[in-house]
């Protein structure tokens, strides 16, 4: 459980070392609640290990964050690049999931969440009404739609 092996190594082979010449630390962690084992690389000899397997841990639930909120907020690209312009946008697209599937639960609409978004998104300057537009969607629609998969048969 927690660290196993804490070890400095050398890149062998050409490419390897043309890339990086200089020593690695390899940190072999256990994380005995998902029973992983993980292998963290890093140029800190500074640090204990605990230390760095800990914000290796941090920085995962940061990367699984905006993974997250490039699959369900469709933000493909930030419009700014100070931290206000960053969070104002990212607070602007939960704001809009979260009415999303308010309306959905308030209106019962039997489509997924992803299929709502992209029928909103065309249809921003419509006036029909959302349950009108919500509902003219087909049962075998929605699982075209939300199905990635090509179909064999």
């Amino acid at each position: 459980m927690g660290i196993q092996a804490d070890q400095i190594i050398e890149l062998h082979g050409f490419y390897a070392r043309r890339d990086y010449p200089d020593r690695l630390r390899r940190i072999r962690y256990y994380d005995a609640e998902k029973k992983k084992r993980l292998i963290f690389l890093t140029n800190n000899f500074i640090l204990p290990a605990t230390t760095i397997a800990e914000l290796f841990r941090c920085r995962w639930k940061i990367e699984l964050f905006f993974k997250w909120v490039k699959q369900h907020l469709r933000i493909k690209a930030f419009y700014g690049t100070s931290e206000n312009a960053v969070k104002t946008q990212i607070w602007i697209a939960i704001s809009a999931y979260v009415l999303a599937a308010i309306i959905k639960k308030k209106l019962k609409v039997e489509a997924s969440l992803y299929t709502m978004l992209q029928i909103l998104s065309v249809s921003l300057f419509e006036k029909t009404p959302l349950f009108q537009l919500l509902s003219q969607i087909k049962p075998d629609e929605k699982e075209e739609n939300s199905s990635k998969q090509l179909k064999l048969l």
